[in-house]
């Protein structure tokens, strides 16, 4: 069965998609098989891998509404073994069109009973807020991958944030795990950057991924090109770093397993 994940954090701007896409893709590298899922309605995880979100003819938010099954919206991608579920701006109508219905916050859990028996990871790119749809990754995920920018507030958001898994695991998802913090936008010129590394080790040790992702130009003009970056420039820094970072998240999975 698949291990699904959740890429989340409150906070915009902390290099969600970029984790969720570049993950993704450093996994399937490795030969795994891996859906990516853009929960989130800006799409900018569609869009970030060349699919155009105005002519797509159908999207997660088709399989929310039950128009559609998960498998009717999967699309290829330019790596054989990493397919993508897209998005685009009508999903933001989910969270008003689907509070009525019974059991909403399990709509995406029941609709990828198939896919976790098909993939080997899961991920799911989750919106910039801790509203119905990320409530509903939270509760089809296995864990949580939470990214974390080295800036000021970012204990803050980080608090926030548990807080809410914490509910999940009370009232959905008792199952719940936290898979890692992951500091992205690392500077290490900066007195800041190292504070919040060390802050964040300190209180949460076992919790933090090991690999840092660093501030680099090439992680931000990939997605123009509509690549992840592992194709756009496998030898930079924050090619490395991803790749690293799904080393982690398999054997985090093959000691979980045993």
């Amino acid at each position: 069965m698949g291990i699904i994940i959740a890429v989340a954090n409150q906070k915009g701007g902390v290099g969600k998609t970029t984790t969720a896409i570049n993950l993704a893709a450093s996994l399937a590298v490795a030969e795994k098989e891996v859906l990516l899922i853009d929960v989130d309605p800006q799409g900018n995880t569609t869009s970030g891998l060349q699919v155009d979100r105005e002519n797509l003819s159908a999207s997660l938010y088709d399989v929310l509404m039950g128009h559609k099954t998960l498998e009717d919206v999967v699309l290829k991608t330019e790596l054989t073994d990493m397919d993508l579920v897209p998005a685009r701006v009508d999903l933001v109508g989910a969270e008003l069109e689907l509070v009525q219905i019974p059991h909403r916050e399990s709509l995406l859990k029941r609709a990828m009973q198939n896919a976790v028996e098909r993939y080997d990871y899961l991920l799911l790119d989750c919106p910039p807020s801790l509203g119905l749809l990320t409530l509903n990754a939270l509760t089809a995920a296995h864990s949580v991958l939470i990214p974390v920018q080295c800036e000021y507030y970012a204990m803050e958001g980080l608090q926030q944030l548990l807080r809410t898994i914490q509910r999940v695991r009370e009232s959905y998802n008792p199952e719940l795990k936290i898979e890692g913090i992951l500091f992205t936008m690392f500077d290490g010129r900066t007195n800041l950057s190292q504070q919040v590394v060390r802050e964040v080790r300190n209180y949460f040790k076992q919790q933090v991924f090991e690999v840092v992702v660093p501030r680099n130009v090439v992680l931000a003009e990939a997605p123009s090109h509509g690549r992840p970056v592992v194709l756009y420039s496998i030898d930079s820094a924050g090619a490395q770093a991803y790749l690293s970072l799904a080393k982690e998240v398999m054997a985090h999975a093959e000691k979980s397993a045993r």
